[in-house]
């Protein structure tokens, strides 16, 4: 356990999000458990200096606090209910949510954790995979105050920023909602934008370099650029993802009647390239359906034949 405050941790998804919260975890001090359906992934967990367990339930038996970094709700509620991690945790123990999804789900959790004498923070996480593993997560979070206290020195170790939204679950939800909107957005302008510049006969990778010093950049802009000039679409964060993610927006935007079209073109390019069958490559893959449509020839990796 971690000298510091004797808790013990136990972190459910190893993915590249996962991985950095575990590792940065292990930085801090703390007696970290890992958990993946991958071996590969828990055996470079071990190799890093950590534990790993395949099985939810022992990797969080009697863990002071357990991290869920997985893709969505149905996958948090299998792994701390069907799997049993959360019945297996120490007393008074609390779970931390980091999954992006719709705020009724993660008041439905909260109140099933809670009957447990669990604590339960809804804890969506920005930042990407390098923020992660250096410790520097933003977290949008929302729960009882008791709560935090509790977790505040895994919260230390894994984010830069923690914003405490509200007492219940569902607010810290919704305030992801609001970002993946954004990102979703700014990913799929990124990529229309850097094509549109192939297109005009530009030097795109000058093109990135004028954009980002210009009113026009934007994080995404800046971060995924750089993937498409590589030609690299190794999966930081799939197409997949945003797929679910602004679906999920979608959703809530027709229950309110709340008009979204800007997010609604987005998720079709998002569906379009996942349809293409590029659903598990890197979400700067928008990119490549773009051109693939227009019979643009974009950067290919080093050694691609």
């Amino acid at each position: 356990m971690s000298k510091q405050t004797g808790l013990k941790v136990c972190v459910v998804g190893l993915g590249s999000m996962g991985m950095g919260v575990a590792t940065s975890l292990l930085r801090g001090g703390f007696e970290t458990i890992g958990c993946d359906v991958s071996e590969d992934a828990m055996t470079r967990f071990v190799a890093s200096g950590g534990k790993a367990i395949g099985n939810p339930a022992e990797a969080a038996r009697d863990a002071d606090v357990v991290i869920t970094v997985v893709v969505n709700a149905a996958q948090t509620e299998a792994v701390l209910f069907s799997a049993g991690a959360a019945a297996a945790m120490a007393k008074g123990g609390v779970v931390l949510s980091f999954a992006t999804m719709g705020p009724d789900m993660a008041r439905g959790l909260e109140e099933r954790v809670e009957a447990l004498g669990l604590g339960y923070i809804d804890a969506p996480i920005s930042g990407g995979a390098g923020r992660a593993a250096a410790g520097e997560l933003t977290i949008m979070g929302s729960g009882r105050p008791e709560a935090f206290d509790k977790v505040r020195p895994v919260l230390d170790a894994i984010a830069q920023k923690v914003y405490e939204l509200g007492d219940r679950a569902g607010i810290g939800a919704s305030f992801k909602i609001v970002n993946q909107l954004l990102a979703g957005v700014h990913i799929a302008a990124a990529c229309e934008a850097i094509t549109f510049a192939k297109a005009l006969g530009l030097d795109i990778a000058k093109v990135y370099e004028v954009i980002t010093a210009s009113a026009g950049n934007s994080w995404m802009f800046e971060n995924r650029v750089p993937h498409i000039l590589e030609g690299d679409y190794a999966p930081r964060s799939a197409i997949d993802i945003f797929t679910k993610d602004l679906g999920i927006v979608s959703d809530i935007g027709r229950n309110l009647k709340f008009p979204l079209s800007i997010a609604s073109t987005a998720l079709q390019m998002f569906i379009m390239t996942s349809a293409a069958g590029m659903g598990r490559d890197d979400d700067a893959s928008v990119a490549r359906l773009l051109a693939q449509v227009t019979g643009l020839d974009l950067p290919e990796a080093p050694g691609t034949i």
